[in-house]
């Protein structure tokens, strides 16, 4: 008999220890506990650590309170300025009321990544390409009040929502980059201008400081002379300034100014012997001709030796004068 007692009795114990232990619950630091008993929520939320359950009457669901964050998928779209774009996103989520998010809605996670895409679809048909691409902070915090809007009711707080990329298609993407090409090279000629207006300025004082002393061109000149002849390999050509021209022409002797003597210059080569005239002896008269000398290549100027026989005076004719002379020539 007592031995059926103490069966009896450790046959209860048993049960209660397997009992109790059926209604242990251990909740994790960042997990809240919600506990349905018969199907009705608990209003205390069970926090983190050990805790009991009425097995088979409570049911206990966790919750997690850490920041979650989910990936929103690309969506297609087309833009205000018809652009057709491809974007996908992040969304960083976290929740504030473990009854709510069980209660409120069937699953929240779920319902947050719906309606990412929903209000991510919705912010493309509302923005310009430019948007998209160069604001997207405004962009950024339109999508979280879309978002955190419903959310607010299934007691979920949406911390954030980024953009991540942009797909554009390959034509767009070439026009953009001649854009971009344009206008830089516009901005590359403002700067380029810019500069040859301030070096002309610049220019334009030098050239006065100059004009007061003529040799600071000349000085100048002979500075990139130096400048140029260090590299040796190249032809140096030198532009032969108008200010030296403006110099030597000072340099000139005034009229009334005493004439400086002339210098004498020794030619280079002795010019060859010009040939003497030729002198025709009459008919009458034979002309001998040197011999032409043998030690020179080229001829020797001829030499004409005449002998001029004396003629006999002509006789004087007495002049006549008057009648006579006319009848002299009537003869």
């Amino acid at each position: 008999m007592v031995e059926e007692l103490v069966v009896a009795g450790a046959s209860v114990a048993s049960v209660g220890l397997v009992y109790v232990m059926a209604g242990a619950r251990v909740v994790k630091q960042y997990e809240r506990g919600v506990v349905l008993r018969l199907g009705r929520l608990r209003s205390e939320v069970r926090g983190p650590g050990f805790t009991m359950v009425v097995p088979f009457v409570d049911k206990l669901r966790k919750v997690n309170m850490q920041i979650v964050t989910m990936p929103v998928p690309a969506q297609d779209g087309i833009t205000r300025d018809n652009v057709t774009v491809r974007v996908d996103a992040v969304i960083y989520f976290k929740v504030v009321d473990a009854a709510d998010a069980v209660i409120q809605v069937e699953d929240y996670q779920f319902a947050v990544s719906q309606m990412a895409q929903t209000s991510l679809r919705s912010i493309i048909g509302k923005s310009d390409l430019d948007d998209l691409l160069s604001n997207r902070e405004k962009l950024n915090q339109g999508l979280e009040l879309m978002i955190d809007s419903p959310a607010m009711g299934w007691g979920v707080q949406i911390d954030r929502v980024e953009i991540k990329d942009v797909s554009l298609p390959e034509t767009m993407k070439r026009s953009m980059a001649r854009q971009a090409e344009a206008d830089r090279e516009r901005r590359a000629r403002v700067i380029n201008a810019d500069a040859e207006l301030q070096a002309s300025k610049k220019l334009a004082e030098a050239a006065g400081v100059m004009s007061e002393q003529p040799a600071a061109l000349q000085l100048r000149l002979l500075q990139t002379v130096v400048a140029v002849a260090a590299e040796k390999n190249s032809t140096l050509v030198l532009p032969f300034p108008v200010e030296l021209l403006r110099f030597l022409e000072r340099a000139q002797p005034q009229p009334g100014s005493p004439t400086p003597a002339p210098v004498a210059v020794a030619p280079e080569s002795t010019p060859a012997p010009t040939p003497a005239p030729v002198a025709v002896a009459p008919e009458s008269t034979p002309v001998p001709v040197a011999p032409e000398p043998a030690s020179r290549p080229e001829p020797a100027p001829v030499t004409v030796q005449q002998s001029v026989r004396e003629q006999p005076p002509l006789p004087e004719t007495p002049l006549e004068h008057g009648p006579d002379r006319a009848k002299s020539r009537q003869d």
